[in-house]
């Protein structure tokens, strides 16, 4: 596919072309083995977790295999997030500092059905040529024909009309990738999981990154704890939320300016 390359030879000129052209773009070798195995790991247990909550609160029907927001101080989220995976593509894309919006990870089983087997995209309005969101699939197993390859429309980001089941089917690529690859893409783009056809689970990270004063669909910072935040690296502040949380009363809000919720440089 001209829409693969090699981690480790990437640039901002191949990234811009095919970003264009396609709306989507296969990194691989990107991950080490260990982070990709480490991730697995934990896998398991926020499954469980979150499958619990799930089924508690009548919500489990669409949502097998499903995980939302793994941001933990004690699992890999940290460590695969100091990576910094994609920096510069990320912030010459959304044309500066971004921001987690949420981290996510899809465990495609045999016969499941989840929601994100539907035709959807990542954003709810369509943005065009203003560049809000880009999404972020991080590839925990090999993504073939047989175990439910994304499909993903390409050229689809350019247009704001949904594509009925019928067109996509039939114009839609595979995202057909290594694990331990990462793939990017235009949160316009039309997508969907496949259905895996083998007795293997199909793993992957999914996440978005956005300009800063984007809402998160969850708040990091405060989830975390802002004395947490403050033993962080200055990188790890900046992606998770930390220098754009909002005030919530008039003694944070009347601060020095190092001191601010909303640091400068956030847009």
């Amino acid at each position: 596919m001209k829409n693969k390359f090699d981690y480790s030879k990437s640039d901002l000129v191949l990234f811009d072309q095919t970003m264009r052209e396609y709306g989507w773009i296969i990194y691989e070798n990107a991950l080490p083995a260990d982070i990709v195995e480490q991730i697995n790991h934990d896998l398991v247990s926020a499954y469980n977790v979150r499958r619990q909550i799930q089924v508690a609160n009548g919500i489990a029907g669409n949502m097998d295999g499903t995980l939302h927001h793994l941001v933990e101080s004690e699992n890999f989220s940290l460590r695969f997030l100091e990576q910094q995976c994609c920096d510069e593509q990320m912030k010459h894309f959304l044309g500066g500092n971004y921001i987690l919006n949420s981290m996510g990870a899809v465990i495609n089983l045999k016969n499941a059905q989840p929601y994100v087997q539907n035709v959807h995209r990542d954003i709810r309005s369509f943005t065009g040529d203003l560049k809000l969101m880009v999404q972020m699939m991080v590839i925990l197993d090999d993504f073939t024909l047989d175990n439910g390859a994304t499909y993903m429309l390409s050229k689809s980001h350019l247009g704001d009309v949904k594509p009925d089941n019928v067109y996509f089917y039939g114009h839609a690529d595979r995202a057909l990738a290594k694990k331990g690859s990462v793939v990017l893409f235009d949160a316009n783009l039309w997508h969907a999981a496949g259905k895996n056809n083998t007795d293997f689970p199909r793993r992957a990270l999914t996440m978005a990154f956005t300009k800063p004063f984007f809402k998160q669909q969850l708040d990091y910072p405060r989830m975390l704890g802002y004395e947490f935040g403050e033993g962080l690296s200055k990188d790890l502040r900046q992606v998770l939320g930390y220098n754009s949380r909002v005030p919530a009363d008039l003694e944070e809000y009347y601060q020095p300016v190092e001191r601010r919720m909303y640091q400068p440089g956030q847009g």
